[in-house]
């Protein structure tokens, strides 16, 4: 029977590999703080990742998939590390990030509805339909109002 070694240490490639996260955005991390410094080869002077850091990078990962800014996911790593007496704080961080996900996700939405009125008009036009082209046109325009000027949708 095989155990896996807890002492393994991986290169910045093999990081990077097991992570998808560029090499780049490791060692802007680090320099950062959102991850800590990394240990060096004693000879070789290369960065050499522990399992437990790349456990840590593939959460933050995780957070950067969602979008989360970078003062955020520090303040959610910080947290993480005092486990059960940080949950509230957690909790409070993770639930605004969700309701500006939520945001951004209406705004998706008529962003898409835009452009998909923006087709529309330019069939329109194609076809020569003078009255789909100046309805569907005023449709675009109150929507890009909204898309311009309503932060609170």
């Amino acid at each position: 029977m095989s155990t896996i070694s807890t002492d393994r240490l991986y290169s910045i490639k093999e990081a990077s590999q097991l992570t998808g996260l560029p090499a780049s955005t490791l060692r802007y991390y680090e320099t950062i703080g959102i991850i800590e410094p990394v240990a060096r080869g004693d000879t070789s002077g290369h960065r050499q990742y522990t399992q437990e850091m790349l456990n840590t990078i593939d959460a933050v990962a995780c957070l950067n998939a969602t979008g989360m800014p970078l003062d955020e996911m520090r303040e959610y790593l910080n947290n993480r590390s005092r486990g059960s007496n940080a949950a509230d704080a957690v909790i409070q961080l993770l639930e605004a990030h969700e309701r500006r996900l939520k945001t951004e996700q209406m705004f998706l939405k008529l962003r898409k509805q835009y452009v998909g009125l923006k087709i529309a008009y330019w069939k329109a036009v194609k076809a020569g339909d003078q009255a789909q082209v100046k309805q569907i046109g005023e449709m675009a325009q109150k929507l890009a109002h909204d898309l311009k000027f309503r932060q609170d949708l």
